[in-house]
């Protein structure tokens, strides 16, 4: 299991926080590689650090970076899939969505989410 809910707590409580203004980032099998997006609340989807976040926050109410990972195609492939290096062609596509997700990161921090959601979700030629 994915303890990383405690060392999220903890940099909230230390720098005061509210969870409803934190951005986590996290890994998505659901989104092909090579894609990037935003959302705000929800549950864990199967994804064990978020899990255990909402787990110790009490609710789901932050900001969520998706980064596409893509899956496997079976369930039992996934942890390896997960704790795995990518092969070069999803490499190149995630760094890729990282690109984009960094390019819009401005606006999410002067609170123009909505606008930043537009521009990453926007299909790029």
């Amino acid at each position: 299991m994915n303890l990383s809910g405690k060392s999220v707590a903890a940099a909230l409580r230390f720098w005061k926080i509210e969870p409803e203004q934190a951005l986590l980032v996290h890994d998505e099998l659901d989104l092909p590689p090579g894609t990037a997006r935003l959302k705000f609340d929800g549950g864990h989807g199967g994804q064990n650090g978020l899990r255990d976040t909402i787990r110790l926050l009490g609710h789901g109410r932050f900001h969520r970076l998706r980064i596409g990972i893509g899956h496997p195609g079976h369930k039992d492939r996934v942890v390896g899939w997960v704790l795995g290096k990518p092969g070069k062609d999803d490499d190149i596509l995630i760094g890729r969505a990282i690109d984009d997700a960094i390019d819009v990161l401005p606006l999410v921090v002067n609170g123009d989410v909505n606008e930043a959601m537009k521009r990453l979700h926007t299909s790029k030629p």
